[in-house]
């Protein structure tokens, strides 16, 4: 992807664990990566079509001096999350702030912290099947497209399936939703169980009826295996009610573990091309 840096931007700032730092302030050196498509601005000769570095470098010195941190780790992590939300052309951003004055009594040029973040493709599976199933799924699907940390939701048809696994209860009505985010995997499970609680989800009976149901599928190409999350989603390429709606908005999303398109995996199970 193409670049764009912004080098040792000084801004006069009162970040520091120490009060002298917070009282009297010091400088810092911000260096940002601006990862974006810059063919068409090159093609075109036109700004409207880049990111302006000039309105970046301002936005983020005010940023640094807006709020005071202790640890200069969660001025980087705001300044990136802030850049992202401001300017929509950036796909991923580089955050380096070094700090040249580091009260630690030890010769050294600078310490510094650089983080990396950016909009990823996430693909979600969405079913309910209590109350009003339609009016359930719209409304977690708004509460997404709402998220400022989420964009480009959509949203394919929803189909009406059988229960899986525990099936005595009402049929299903089942979604996929693609969408691009900056949450962390962890605080995107997070903000998703924070929606099925709006919509009343209770966890009684393993794949039991449920108001509102929420799993990430696919994040990225990221394979996570922890107690509180797994990803890909184990059990994704056996399911049809997950296959038939996420292959309409899918296709060809590739599966990080078996190396097969959407398309794939759903023919492998039986689906068939509309």
């Amino acid at each position: 992807m193409d670049q764009i840096r912004i080098e040792n931007l000084e801004v006069y700032a009162h970040h520091g664990v120490l009060k002298e730092e917070n009282t009297l302030g010091q400088k810092f050196l911000v260096s940002l990566i601006l990862f974006t498509d810059t063919a068409k601005a090159g093609r075109s000769d036109n700004l409207s079509f880049s990111v302006d570095y000039a309105d970046v470098a301002h936005f983020a010195e005010r940023q640094m001096k807006e709020k005071e941190y202790k640890l200069i780790e969660s001025a980087a992590e705001n300044l990136a999350e802030q850049i992202l939300l401001q300017f929509p052309l950036i796909d991923m951003i580089s955050v380096e702030i070094r700090k040249p004055w580091a009260p630690i009594l030890l010769p050294l040029d600078h310490v510094s912290v650089k983080i990396q973040r950016g909009w990823t493709r996430v693909y979600l599976s969405v079913g309910s099947n209590m109350g009003d199933k339609e009016e359930n799924i719209e409304k977690a699907v708004q509460a997404l497209r709402e998220d400022r940390r989420i964009r480009k939701v959509t949203e394919s048809t929803r189909i009406q399936t059988k229960p899986y696994g525990y099936t005595e209860q009402d049929d299903f009505l089942n979604s996929a939703v693609a969408l691009e985010t900056i949450y962390q995997p962890e605080e995107l499970l997070m903000r998703l169980h924070q929606i099925e609680e709006q919509g009343h989800r209770e966890r009684e009976i393993h794949w039991g009826p449920r108001t509102i149901d929420l799993d990430i599928l696919l994040y990225g190409d990221a394979l996570i295996q922890t107690e509180k999350l797994v990803i890909p989603h184990r059990e994704m390429h056996l399911r049809d009610f997950v296959l038939r709606p996420l292959v309409q908005i899918a296709p060809w999303a590739v599966h990080p573990v078996f190396h097969k398109t959407i398309y794939e995996l759903y023919q492998e199970k039986g689906g068939q091309d509309s």
